[in-house]
């Protein structure tokens, strides 16, 4: 047979077979009760690549250092990163089961509906949602302060300490990337599905190099110094309390998973795809932040003088001792843009929360955010409103506390959010839904069990101060942040929307025509 008739039938088997595929998804989608609305061009690597993206390892770990060292110096950066990663696996296991049944942008707070028995579906899904938008928006700001942190961090040794930018200068900064963030995140789905393997693989050679860079050229500690010694630096008089603390760091950086989820109407094979995307993402954050984390904590001979840095992140001295100002410049450089593409990939995933929940009309305007642009396809406006809102919490970065704070509050936004639907499927809920491809099957209920004790500790801890004793400065203004949003959705459902939200809104036949299926 001729050559290029041969690979002529490939090429045309491989467009059926995709063809098939989104139609196949298309009709699960409507199924759950809603039209397809995005192109599907998110491949299976490339959502696998999204998820991952969204938790920037070596940024992350870099921006959230300080909470190891405050919370147990060398063990609080190594076991204080081991210890959540082991918890926070079962959460992604349990998130990836529901994601495989209902795959759609609405995600969580779809689930929630699904799984609380009939009377409570509205009110679950109501403060699912909440505490999901609150979450994804307060990390948006979160991520992008700390991008702005970082240039002002190279601005100042790239100056000799000559140049140290104001909080208002890094407001600025902060306000110039959202919106930078906000032109990208307006792209089309394949533009953004591609950008995703350029993100994965600028991620993943800085987080190699920078773990090259700190056991080679460094004068490494003892391995027992570098695993055991343990430094309270919290101000609280209980070490185990302390330690706990130092917690954090893990649980700002494994967040935004259930991105694979919010975007799993542009995925092709969702059902699939999607749950392995969360799975392999946490793992591959998890182990090389684990690792990135163990050659620091060889890097540090000294807990305290790195803490007394005048730099705004203490990974920036950690760097500049190892490497010189050449060297870390370039390193810090490349963290950087891991830190912007980490922050983009977060707008898109706030900006389809955003969308998915407007589209059941649950958010103020909701008319504006559930538009579909008609030239790229996206949800433009509902990216737009992410960057404002981010723009307005970003205000808090006039004050360290509050900005600390809000790190807290994107957390217990989304864990909290994830923490629902969970808990309602291991009280029952599971029967409620048919089991996707990837299903736990008789683990499921005590996987998902361990999940909601974890998350539960973990958000009263987020609630905790720096120290016993608290002052304004350094008062924890997590439960502030969360109370207000808490505060506001209470008030609203038991006001007005109890009256006129009840759950999901169907916008298609759930029925699936016979004949479409066999087209």
């Amino acid at each position: 047979m001729d050559r290029a008739k041969v690979e002529k039938t490939d090429v045309e088997t491989i467009v059926v077979n995709g063809d098939s595929l989104r139609r196949a998804d298309d009709e699960l989608l409507a199924e759950l009760g809603y039209k397809s609305e995005f192109k599907r061009e998110f491949s299976m690597v490339e959502t696998i690549a999204f998820a991952f993206s969204i938790m920037g390892v070596v940024a992350s770990v870099s921006s959230t250092l300080e909470f190891g060292l405050v919370s147990g110096g060398h063990v609080g950066m190594v076991f204080g990163w081991l210890i959540p990663s082991l918890f926070v696996s079962s959460v992604a296991l349990s998130m990836a089961e529901m994601t495989s049944s209902m795959p759609t942008s609405a995600g969580l707070y779809y689930f929630a509906a699904k799984l609380a028995p009939p009377d409570y579906a509205a009110l679950a899904s109501w403060i699912t949602g909440w505490a999901n938008v609150t979450g994804q928006v307060t990390l948006v700001c979160s991520i992008d302060f700390t991008c702005a942190q970082m240039i002002t961090s190279a601005i100042s040794v790239a100056s000799d300490g000559a140049t140290n930018l104001s909080a208002g200068a890094t407001f600025g900064i902060l306000l110039a990337i959202l919106f930078s963030h906000g032109i990208v995140c307006s792209a089309a789905t394949s533009v953004l599905a591609r950008l995703n393997i350029f993100y994965v693989l600028l991620n993943v050679g800085t987080t190699i190099s920078a773990i090259v860079a700190l056991l080679v050229l460094s004068d490494r500690v003892s391995t027992r110094d570098a695993f055991t010694l343990f430094e309270n630096n919290t101000g609280w008089s209980d070490n185990g309390w302390a330690f706990c603390l130092s917690f954090t760091s893990a649980m700002w950086t494994l967040t935004g998973y259930d991105s694979a989820a919010h975007i799993s109407e542009e995925v092709a094979g969702a059902a699939k795809a999607a749950p392995l995307a969360i799975l392999v993402g946490v793992g591959a954050t998890a182990s090389l932040g684990w690792i990135l984390l163990i050659a620091t904590s060889y890097a540090i001979p000294s807990i305290s003088a790195i803490l007394e840095s005048e730099l705004p992140l203490p990974m920036a001295q950690v760097f500049l001792d190892v490497l010189g100002k050449k060297g870390m410049l370039a390193i810090w450089s490349l963290i950087i843009i891991v830190q912007y593409v980490t922050g983009a990939a977060q707008g898109v995933d706030a900006s389809r929360v955003v969308f998915a929940f407007s589209r059941d009309n649950a958010l103020p305007g909701s008319r504006w955010w559930k538009k579909i642009n008609p030239y790229t396809q996206t949800p433009v406006n509902a990216v737009w409103l992410v960057m404002v809102l981010a723009g307005i919490s970003g205000v808090l970065g006039f004050s360290e506390a509050a900005l600390t704070s809000l790190a807290g509050a994107s957390v217990i936004g989304l864990y909290s959010s994830y923490t629902i639907p969970i808990f309602l499927s291991v009280i029952g809920g599971q029967d409620r839904i048919v089991p996707g491809p990837f299903s736990l099957g008789r683990w499921s209920k005590p996987i998902g069990a361990v999940a909601v004790a974890w998350v539960s500790f973990v958000m009263i801890m987020l609630l905790f101060p720096p120290g016993q004793t608290t002052t304004a400065d350094d008062m924890n203004y997590a439960v502030v942040l969360i109370a207000a949003v808490f505060l506001f959705a209470s008030l609203s459902w038991v006001l007005s929307a109890r009256k006129w939200f009840h759950g999901p809104i169907k916008n298609v036949d759930p029925s699936i025509d016979e004949e479409k299926r066999s087209e």
